[in-house]
């Protein structure tokens, strides 16, 4: 069994959309163990898009009910998030299990810990998530840095829509390869997560060593 841990250079970069493509292609179990804002949860979304029967979707650690960053929605709820608390509920599962992050990497948890800080402890290997954006390569470039003064192990970039084309520059230098890209989808539905994760299958297996 891999942990798979998605991020991003920021909120709302696409880390779902590619988590549920990840959690189709591979059959794998998703988990996203911090969820601030419960009116839509991406984990109900996950649920909605997966066609496999072998995902098993794992509830949250922490759910919370304000749409805010985790340690002020925590407060809000008088709620003490820790990385601790997180750590003793990672699912059990014998399958693959994709993670998915609140955020970017220096979202806070609570007054000391970030999610960086939890990628490192549960000993994750990291996709990172970056939309084709004005200013992506420099968010991008920031959030390589950050893994990389950590050692934590990156697999590479997925790419997300097509406004700009940053790619390549974005790979050159961070010297994190490109796994894959996803074109501007526009509505999204369950069988579309199916084609993309068809399509995606095989380089997903090769860049996350599973056979």
């Amino acid at each position: 069994m891999k942990r798979y841990f998605i991020t991003g250079t920021g909120t709302g970069v696409g880390k779902t959309l590619v988590s549920a493509i990840l959690t189709e292609a591979l059959e794998a179990d998703y988990w996203k163990p911090v969820q601030a804002g419960i009116e839509s949860t991406d984990s109900a979304w996950i649920r909605n898009m997966v066609s496999n029967q072998t995902s098993t979707i794992h509830p949250e650690t922490f759910l919370l009910k304000l749409p805010a960053s985790p340690h002020i929605a925590a407060k809000d709820e008088t709620i003490n998030l820790t990385i601790d608390k997180i750590l003793e509920e990672i699912p059990q599962t014998s399958n693959n299990l994709v993670i998915e992050g609140a955020g970017g990497l220096m979202v806070p948890l609570n007054k000391k810990e970030f999610v960086i800080d939890l990628i490192e402890k549960l000993h994750c290997e990291v996709v990172i998530v970056s939309r084709n954006y004005l200013g992506s390569i420099n968010h991008s470039l920031l959030t390589a840095l950050a893994l990389e003064s950590r050692n934590i192990k990156v697999l590479g970039w997925i790419f997300n829509d097509e406004y700009l084309d940053y790619e390549k520059e974005i790979v050159k230098w961070s010297k994190y390869p490109r796994i894959g890209s996803i074109p501007n989808l526009g509505e999204v539905n369950k069988a579309i997560i199916k084609r993309q994760a068809l399509e995606m299958k095989d380089q997903l297996k090769r860049f996350l060593h599973i056979k």
